[in-house]
């Protein structure tokens, strides 16, 4: 038998598989597509503290090798999410891993613990990717004296896994990996889209409606690669995969480069049950390259 299970913190997946925030809804929604007990976790939509009906239509735009998409967060907020999402989400023989969201420190906080008394969730996933009100606008994840403080305060109000998603629109992300590790983040998650733009050269006009998007889909796959390797280089604790992973052999790259678990995003948009399709299919990498348990190729790269 192949041991696809994976660790993270005190948090056992069966398998390394997860779905990425924003590309899976609230779960029920691909229930007739893929068996979603079989899945290592499942990420949900992001959530804030009130519910958003996001940016003005169009906000998704097909592009080279991947996507554009301009959503703002829309979501149910916290409240429905406990009432209408989480009762589907707690039967499921898997690991429920919230996205939260906010717009200033305390907003982080709050969806925190109003979360807190609700059952069936297994750990948080905080987006520091959204623009700080207060301080002008700028991502929380570009400044890693704020992403210290998001994740600090949110350690000390829970027990629960507290994953600190990182953007890759910055410089260098070494810096904020380390912030979020010492500040107490049982894992980092990464990477968030980049900023890209698309223009219809008919209409002149932008494809989307404001005018700037997050590129998620292969087209950003060896930036996502580089990314995790520099992050590999200077933290401890636990990272999870994310930027284009397609198929299995995507993922034994990004678990080879550092990764312990992965997240399946804009694939499951051209083939809603990919994440089953990609767990049987690690089991045959395994198979092929005799590795008895998935977790002994993470961080395995060899450079001469």
């Amino acid at each position: 038998m192949i041991d696809l299970s994976v660790n993270i913190g005190n948090l056992k997946l069966k398998n390394p598989i997860l779905t990425a925030s924003g590309t899976f809804g609230y779960g029920e929604e691909f229930s007739p597509y893929v068996d979603l007990n079989l899945l290592g976790g499942i990420v949900t939509k992001t959530l804030t503290l009130n519910p958003r009906v996001g940016n003005p239509f169009p906000r998704i735009v097909e592009t080279s090798s991947g996507m554009l998409n301009s959503i703002g967060l829309a979501n149910v907020g916290v409240g429905k999410f406990i009432s209408d999402k989480l009762p589907f989400l707690a039967r499921l023989d898997t690991k429920i891993i919230v996205n939260i969201a906010g717009f200033t420190v305390d907003e982080y906080v709050e969806v925190v613990t109003r979360l807190e008394d609700a059952e069936g969730i297994h750990a948080y996933e905080i987006n520091v990717s959204c623009p700080n009100v207060k301080e002008g606008g700028l991502e929380f994840g570009s400044d890693p004296t704020i992403t210290a403080e998001i994740t600090e305060k949110i350690k000390k109000i829970t027990d629960r896994i507290v994953i600190v998603k990182l953007t890759p629109n910055i410089t260098k992300i070494e810096p904020i990996a380390l912030a979020a590790e010492k500040a107490g983040a049982d894992a980092i998650s990464l990477i968030n889209t980049y900023v890209g733009m698309a223009v219809d050269p008919y209409s002149r006009k932008p494809k989307l409606a404001r005018i700037k998007g997050g590129l998620s889909g292969p087209a950003i796959k060896p930036l996502a690669l580089a990314k995790l390797f520099d992050a590999a280089k200077v933290v401890t604790i636990p990272l999870i995969g994310i930027g284009g992973i397609m198929n299995a052999c995507d993922v034994a790259e990004f678990m080879i480069t550092g990764a312990t678990a992965v997240e399946i995003g804009t694939a499951n948009f051209v083939d809603p049950s990919v994440c089953q399709t990609i767990i049987n299919d690690l089991t045959n990498y395994c198979i092929e390259m005799k590795i008895d348990r998935i977790q002994d190729i993470i961080n395995q790269l060899e450079i001469e």
